[in-house]
């Protein structure tokens, strides 16, 4: 009576990429992260319009897990 299994199956050893460490490749990945930071900008921090809030306010009272 077997149950299946057999031998385990060989598992390749994982070998990580070598690593560049190019100035130029870099300096170039840094000026890409600070460009797609200043695009962000404050934008992302305004969570409204220069009119404010314009629905109705949300005073509910609280519920258990979302009633």
């Amino acid at each position: 009576m077997g149950f299946g299994g057999g031998k385990p199956k060989k598992v390749e050893p994982f070998i990580p990429p070598p690593v560049i460490e190019d100035p130029a490749i870099e300096e170039a990945k840094r000026r890409e992260r600070e460009r797609l930071r200043k695009k962000r900008g404050r934008g992302a921090s305004i969570l409204t319009g220069p009119q404010g809030v314009l629905g109705p306010a949300n005073v509910g009272l609280k519920t258990l897990l979302g009633e």
